[in-house]
């Protein structure tokens, strides 16, 4: 089931850790940690295998793969001796990394990203083809009146100006070529009405939306302990310290905007209430791919009793991401090949801010998930 991985942002770092952690898995040079998927309780036999997988995409940047793997070797990101054995794999998958369409109407852009897509599948005899979306988070945006039909959309995009923010024209083009689309970014994406209703025409799926891979994984599994022990959460605030290009965006106040309320949703979801407190995102250049959170919960237990819990969480940003984009990428593969159409909410597991009306405690989340692989064939 040869599978096309089309990552918008291919040149990132998570894009990159991406493509380095797949061909080093296909050689046998890497164990499969923190890849979901080949956790014992879930059942991967109807997902593609990792030597199944192809690598293409889009980047405003044109440093060549090998060289941002290299660079991200020497920030401690990713061994240095699988970026030096991995020379030509990432050589070779360089060569499907293509520059965003620009110019013209956006309707003129799509048409030249579906042409690219339905190139990559073609040119490497793909089945299916996922479009993940690993690029900068975008500004919080206010949907167009035009987004309302498929139809108004359509229209709109043959229009001299901009209608759709980068992300949901990507998705736009994806769906329209016949492609699953994934966005593990808080950015608009696919989460329009125009573009559910073009899932439905085309008959794919759609993911999403934010990576959960580190202060909100812990929230999703501490806010249900709270829960369940009745104790009343009166405030939780977190600070969040990043460095890397992801660090360097978020430091655009729209952008932290979208950011901070994406990480928040958890709470209010699990707890039936929104304690005080906020998310506050600050940028650190000087610690690069790397992230630090503290977070501060106040808590009222029997008689009213004033309790606090403090935690930190320091981790590498594209290392727990990277896995989590194959298992995606694998899992909405298989499930385009079931037949499934429309929002994926089995996948809520993966999200900070989940498709659909879905339990936010990650044990409910992860059970949802493997009930969801165990039924594909």
């Amino acid at each position: 089931m040869r599978t096309g991985v089309w990552l918008v942002g291919a040149r990132g770092s998570v894009a990159v850790t991406s493509i380095v952690g797949a061909s080093a898995l296909r050689a046998g040079l890497t164990e499969p940690i923190g890849c979901v998927a080949e956790h014992p309780s879930i059942d991967n036999r109807a997902l593609p295998g990792f030597s199944d997988l192809v690598f293409g995409g889009y980047d405003i940047a044109t440093t060549s793969l090998v060289k941002r793997a290299e660079a991200l070797a020497a920030a401690g990101v990713v061994p240095g001796r699988l970026v030096a054995a991995l020379h030509s794999e990432l050589s070779t998958a360089d060569e499907d990394v293509k520059v965003l369409p620009h110019g013209g109407t956006q309707g003129q852009a799509a048409a030249a990203m579906v042409a690219d897509l339905q190139a990559f599948r073609e040119r490497h005899g793909l089945e299916r083809v996922v479009v993940v979306n690993v690029a900068s988070t975008e500004p919080a945006a206010v949907p167009h009146p035009a987004h309302a039909s498929l139809l108004q959309l359509r229209q709109a995009l043959e229009q001299a100006d901009a209608v759709l923010p980068a992300s949901s024209l990507a998705a736009f083009a994806a769906l329209n070529a016949g492609c699953a689309y994934v966005d593990f970014t808080p950015s608009t994406g696919a989460r329009l009405p125009a573009l559910h209703e073009l899932a439905l025409e085309k008959q794919v799926p759609y993911a999403g939306h934010d990576g959960k891979t580190g202060e909100t994984l812990l929230k999703s599994v501490l806010a249900p302990m709270f829960a369940m022990r009745q104790l009343r959460v009166r405030s939780w605030s977190g600070l969040n310290l990043l460095g890397g290009g992801d660090g360097a965006t978020l430091a655009d106040p729209a952008a932290n905007a979208a950011k901070s309320a994406s990480k928040q949703r958890v709470l209010g979801e699990t707890l039936g209430y929104v304690p005080d407190g906020h998310t506050r995102i600050e940028y650190v250049p000087d610690i690069g791919d790397f992230k630090t959170a503290w977070d501060l919960v106040t808590f009222a237990g029997f008689l009213g009793t004033s309790m606090r819990m403090e935690f930190t969480w320091h981790g590498c940003d594209s290392a727990l991401a990277a896995p989590l984009v194959l298992d995606l990428a694998r899992i909405v593969a298989a499930a385009h090949r079931n037949g499934r159409v429309g929002p994926l909410p089995e996948l809520a597991f993966f999200f900070k801010d989940p498709l659909g009306d879905v339990d936010h405690g990650l044990a409910a989340q992860f059970e949802a998930l493997a009930a969801f692989t165990a039924s594909l064939t």
